[in-house]
């Protein structure tokens, strides 16, 4: 392996983790730039023995407008490519007890989000950097620790458990939930951290595929929807997948969990409550990945500040873990990644600058210190929004979906937004996003527009806006719902008075 020493003069970025947002990091450092190496801890996903393990452990991906978006902004190609081997989805199929199916559209001009496997994203996305001159992959190499005043860190090499020294310019931290660059982080800013795990787990549960009359794979559900099965205190869900199976996780309550112990356990609650998802599950394959397949915590985590100086950034996971319920934290993570990349180039980052350059102090760049600055500042906000938002959108599939009360103020929702938004085609606004110079425009959006969209559909809006204009909205829903209750409740007296005086006294 070839290091980088203090004599190099062309900048070196490091990206620490090869996920999903590692990779678009990446490759955005890359294209405007930068010589960029990326550790990863794990070994090459790409590998046949890497993705078994894989396959245990990943909810599949919904990905929306925000990731497309962020997709587009790094390489227009790899966006359209990527959308040719995702699915997409148009809206919720609500499952209940009995097995009756209803469909909740998400928008009424047919707007989706997309399923795709986390496995192939992240292997597409390997196979893209690789082909990238300036940027380098390295696998089970593992992050030992961080000195960043001298911008160093060592590395070590698990398979000969070697340790090494590497020299980098600038560190993205992209290593998930558990980001060793996180904790060192930690060492050299007074970093706000807050760490919550619900008191709920998930785990991962696989629907095969069918067969038609000609012997052909096929769906044995609506592959243009997520299908949930909301049951109060816990749901189902299923994301179709391109070989025609269906990707299904089961999240409930530790105590529940806990309550599933014998293979009776595990049927006759299923039977219980799922019985039409048994079915199509199969009891024998729904034992196997009961038994196989690992229960997984869910966890929030917010954090202040992201960066340090002009040497490091935090980013995904690795600063604002949620839960998965809104389908936005790997569309927030690209999201970032878009971000980031909007306020280098503004700030006038320029990767091509030499260490003499810099000045005689040669260490420190003010213009990538105040991108950085700049991001802090102006993310934090929108990803505590998210994180908030995510939550709230838990309750709400595993139980409003199912109550008249929300299938009203969803009607009323959409009524408002049909007669009050002018809306331009998503691509168009995904295109314009994309090419953006500002992260988002400062003008506060137009019209009425329900918080699902906002936040799906509109990457031209941030989730703090879309979560102060939700807000304002549901303030004047309720008050239109009082003046309702008030109006049918007047006029009810109304007519009960008149019919009273038209009674004749009993003598």
């Amino acid at each position: 392996m070839s290091v980088s020493n203090a004599e190099d003069q062309v900048r070196k970025a490091v990206v620490v983790g090869a996920g999903p947002v590692g990779c678009l990091a990446a490759m955005t450092l890359a294209k405007m730039g930068w010589d960029v190496d990326v550790y990863e801890q794990r070994s090459d996903l790409r590998l046949p023995s890497s993705k078994a393990a894989a396959q245990q452990r990943s909810i599949n991906l919904a990905v929306s407008s925000r990731g497309t978006a962020a997709f587009r902004a790094v390489d227009p190609v790899i966006g359209q490519r990527f959308l040719q081997a995702a699915i997409p989805m148009r809206g919720r199929m609500i499952h209940d007890v009995n097995g009756k199916q209803h469909s909740q559209l998400y928008d009424k001009d047919g707007q989706c989000i997309y399923s795709i496997d986390r496995a192939l994203l992240n292997e597409t996305l390997l196979h893209e950097i690789s082909a990238i001159g300036n940027t380098r992959l390295f696998f089970k190499h593992k992050v030992v620790a961080i000195d960043f005043d001298n911008r160093s860190m060592i590395i070590r090499d698990i398979d000969s458990e070697k340790d090494i020294r590497v020299n980098f310019y600038f560190c993205i931290g992209a290593d998930g939930s558990y980001s060793i660059v996180r904790r060192q982080l930690m060492r050299v800013v007074r970093m706000n951290f807050q760490q919550e795990y619900i008191p709920h787990e998930y785990i991962e549960l696989k629907m095969p595929a069918g067969h038609s009359e000609q012997g052909q794979p096929s769906f044995l559900l609506d592959p243009n929807h997520l299908h949930i099965w909301p049951r109060h205190s816990f749901m189902l869900i299923a994301l179709p997948n391109q070989d025609c199976s269906f990707t299904c996780t089961l999240f409930a309550p530790t105590t529940e969990f806990d309550r599933l112990v014998t293979t009776q356990d595990i049927l006759s609650w299923f039977k219980t409550h799922f019985p039409d998802a048994l079915c199509l599950l199969g009891e024998e394959k729904l034992l196997h990945d009961f038994s196989n397949n690992p229960r997984s915590p869910l966890i929030t985590i917010r954090v202040k500040p992201y960066h340090y100086k002009d040497r490091c950034v935090i980013i995904g996971d690795a600063a604002h873990s949620m839960v998965p319920f809104y389908g936005q934290g790997l569309n927030c993570g690209f999201e970032d990644v878009r971000v980031l990349r909007t306020l280098l180039q503004e700030s006038g980052v320029a990767p091509g600058v030499t260490l003499s350059e810099l000045g005689e102090e040669g260490l420190t760049d003010s213009r990538l210190s105040n991108a950085l600055s700049r991001y802090t500042e102006t993310r934090h906000e929108d990803l505590v929004a998210i994180c908030d938002l995510a939550m709230y959108n838990y309750i709400e599939m595993r139980h409003s979906v199912t109550t008249p009360t929300y299938l009203f103020k969803k009607t009323l929702d959409n009524l408002l937004y049909a007669i009050s938004s002018w809306r331009n085609p998503l691509q168009d606004l995904i295109t314009r996003v994309a090419a953006s110079t500002v992260p988002f425009p400062t003008h506060w959006p137009s019209g009425w527009i329900p918080l699902y969209t906002m936040v799906t559909f509109r990457p031209d809006i941030s989730y703090a806006t879309a979560k102060r204009k939700s807000a304002k909205q549901s303030e004047i829903l309720t008050t239109i719902g009082l003046l309702g209750t008030v109006l049918i409740g007047s006029t009810g007296l109304y007519w009960t008075l008149k019919a009273l005086r038209c009674v004749p006294c009993q003598r």
